[in-house]
C-alpha cells in the first residue's frame, strides 16, 4: 500500500469536482476479539471538503471520535484507507504520521493541552518549533489578531480564562496553515457565551481564512455553526444535513433515535 496515494480521491466521490481535504474509503475499525469484539467503524466512505466546516454527531459509542482519530492519524484502521488530500496515510510508519500531523493537520481538543510554563505565543508556535519549521509571521499575526489574543501573547495559561486558553489552542491549530483541523468537543469545557465566541471564530476561520474544520460535537447549537452535519450510528454514517440550524439538527437526532428504537 503506497503512502503517496497514487489512487487518491482528490476530488469528491459525487463527481462535483470540489477539492477534498480528507477522505475515508471503506474505513473499518475493530477493537477486541471474540465476545469483546466491537466494530467501531463499519466500511465508512466520507469526504471532508476543502474550505468547509463539518460537524460529526452521534450517540455515545457511534464511532464519531474513532472516525476523527483515524482520519487524523491518531489511530489506525483495521481495514480501508484514509487520505489527507491526495496522500494515503493508512500504511504510513509512525514517523511518517508524526511528520504529517505536524505539517498538515491541526488539532483542537476539549482539554486545552497547553504547556503551563510557556506563554500564549510560545504555545501557539510550539508545533512549528518542534517540527523545525518557520512560522509565517504575517499569517501568525493575522491569526493572533483574529482570535483576540493581541494583548495576551505573553500571558501563561494560568493567567488566562478558559475561553482565552481555548483561543490559544485554536490559534495553535491554525498557525501552521494545516490542510485540515480536527476539533473534538472544542467547547465542551466552556460556558455557552465563551463557547459561542470560539465557534464564531472557527466559522470565521473557514469563511475568511479558507481553513477546513471537522468537529465532533454532541451539541446541536455547536453543530449549527457548520456547513454540514454528518450523523453516525453503530459505526456507520446514517444521514447528513447541509446548512443546519439547531432545530434541524435536533429534529434529525430525534428522527434517528425514533428509527433506532423502532428496529
Amino acid at each position: 500500500m503506497s503512502t503517496t496515494g497514487s489512487t487518491t480521491p482528490t476530488m469528491a466521490a459525487d463527481g462535483s469536482g470540489d477539492a477534498v481535504a480528507a477522505s475515508a474509503r471503506q474505513a473499518s475499525k475493530v477493537y477486541g476479539d471474540g465476545d469483546t469484539r466491537v466494530s467501531a467503524l463499519r466500511a465508512v466512505d466520507v469526504d471532508f471538503m476543502a474550505g468547509e466546516f463539518t460537524a460529526v454527531m452521534g450517540p455515545s459509542g457511534s464511532g464519531k471520535s474513532t472516525l476523527m482519530h483515524c482520519m487524523a492519524g491518531l489511530d489506525r484502521l483495521t481495514g480501508g484507507q484514509v487520505y489527507i488530500g491526495d496522500q494515503e496515510i493508512s500504511a504510513m510508519t509512525e514517523r511518517q504520521l508524526t511528520l504529517l500531523r505536524r505539517q498538515r493537520v491541526g488539532f483542537v481538543f476539549q482539554a486545552f493541552n497547553l504547556v503551563p510554563t510557556l506563554t500564549a505565543i510560545e504555545n501557539i508556535t510550539l508545533p512549528a518549533l518542534l517540527g523545525g519549521t518557520k512560522v509565517d509571521q504575517i499569517w501568525l499575526d493575522q491569526v493572533v489578531q483574529a482570535v483576540g489574543l493581541g494583548d495576551r501573547q505573553k500571558h501563561r495559561p494560568s493567567e488566562l480564562s478558559g475561553g482565552q486558553q481555548q483561543r490559544v489552542a485554536v490559534a495553535r491549530a491554525l498557525a501552521s496553515q494545516p490542510s485540515i483541523i480536527f476539533a473534538d468537543e472544542p467547547t465542551g469545557n466552556l460556558d455557552s457565551t465563551t463557547g459561542a465566541e470560539i465557534l464564531d471564530f472557527m466559522r470565521t476561520a473557514v469563511a475568511q481564512l479558507n481553513q477546513t474544520i471537522v468537529m465532533v460535537t454532541h451539541d446541536p447549537v455547536a453543530a449549527s455553526y457548520a456547513d454540514r452535519v454528518i450523523f453516525l450510528a453503530d459505526g456507520s454514517i446514517v444521514d447528513e444535513i447541509r446548512d443546519p440550524t439547531a432545530d434541524s439538527v435536533l429534529d434529525k437526532i430525534r428522527a434517528l433515535s425514533d428509527l433506532a428504537q423502532g428496529q
